[in-house]
């Protein structure tokens, strides 16, 4: 019997793809870059099933000229907004993603930022590496003290909850806005706001943990920077379309928000260059979930998905 024919696009962690050729005929691309929509609807005539991640685009348009012998897409990630999942669903085409496996790594990055942001590591790192650290003084880079503080997490789910728990190691009253209110095991003491704006006025640093949606696209705008105690810091590490950049960059030029750590950005690869000029902002390209033990736990979150698929049982991520 023949095996199952995958394409990987992506060069994933090598425990993956040892795991992945024992037990599938792989389709491996040489060059480690996001794959076309030519190139995913021209593979799709010759495999069964896809490993691609968020940097492949799953649009209406690639769904409808996909061919009828791929089944199965495993995501290598946890967002899926790169999917048109009801496109798919009508092809045929199951879709399965890695959640659970890499909030620990992602609200890490969470931490990182929002403590480099918030006492200045960008600039401080420049004054050092540059040799222009000459002088000291008590008005000498001065930041804002995390410990202590109080923290909104909008999205309270696996990452934000982690990000929680971390954050209660540095003394932080820890507030919350979600879709629901978590029942008090999750909360753990966790201020819940059903209203964001109600929150926003409350917290001293705000982190984003939160899906892109057609309703959170922009949703930290000029508004509701404004609405952010005078020198908060904001953190995102979710996706770069819930917050509204140049608005950012105007609070942050205007003293209105103190310091921003972003792990996304609306354009991926590459960020926003006139983010770049400003030290206020700590920027990582997105690699909140880049760490030897998450890219394995991804890898085998997805090939999970796919040996069950192929024995004939549901998925254990099937989303659509």
């Amino acid at each position: 019997m023949s095996r199952p024919k995958v394409w990987i696009p992506r060069r994933l962690s090598e425990a993956t793809l040892e795991r992945a050729r024992a037990h599938y005929d792989l389709v491996e691309e040489p060059i480690d870059e996001p794959a076309p929509p030519a190139r995913i609807i021209e593979m799709s005539a010759l495999v069964d099933a896809m490993i691609p991640c968020h940097s492949e685009r799953f649009t209406a348009e690639v769904a409808a000229a996909l061919d009828p012998r791929l089944k199965i897409v495993a995501n290598h990630s946890v967002g899926l907004d790169h999917c048109d999942l009801p496109a798919l669903r009508a092809r045929g085409i199951d879709v399965t993603n890695t959640p659970d496996v890499l909030s620990d790594a992602t609200a890490e990055i969470a931490m990182l930022l929002m403590l480099g942001a918030a006492r200045r590591a960008t600039e401080g790192d420049r004054i050092v590496r540059s040799g222009a650290w000459d002088s000291w003084s008590p008005a000498f880079m001065v930041g804002k003290q995390v410990s202590g503080s109080r923290l909104g997490i909008v999205g309270m789910g696996r990452v934000g909850r982690s990000m929680a728990q971390k954050a209660r190691g540095f003394g932080m009253e820890i507030h919350y806005h979600n879709r629901a209110e978590l029942a008090p095991d999750q909360a753990k003491g966790a201020i819940y706001h059903a209203d964001l704006d109600e929150m926003l006025g409350q917290v001293d640093f705000l982190s984003l943990h939160c899906p892109i949606t057609p309703e959170s696209r922009n949703l930290i705008d000029a508004r509701r920077l404004a609405l952010l105690p005078k020198e908060a810091v904001i953190v995102n590490t979710a996706r770069g379309g819930l917050i509204d950049e140049a608005a950012l960059l105007a609070a942050i030029q205007s003293g209105q928000i103190a310091a921003a750590g972003l792990d996304c950005f609306l354009v991926e690869p590459g960020g926003n260059p006139a983010l770049a000029g400003e030290e206020r902002i700590m920027m990582l390209p997105h690699i909140g979930s880049a760490t030897r033990k998450t890219r394995d736990a991804m890898g085998y979150r997805a090939l999970d998905n796919l040996d069950a698929f192929f024995a004939g049982k549901r998925p254990r991520d099937l989303v659509n």
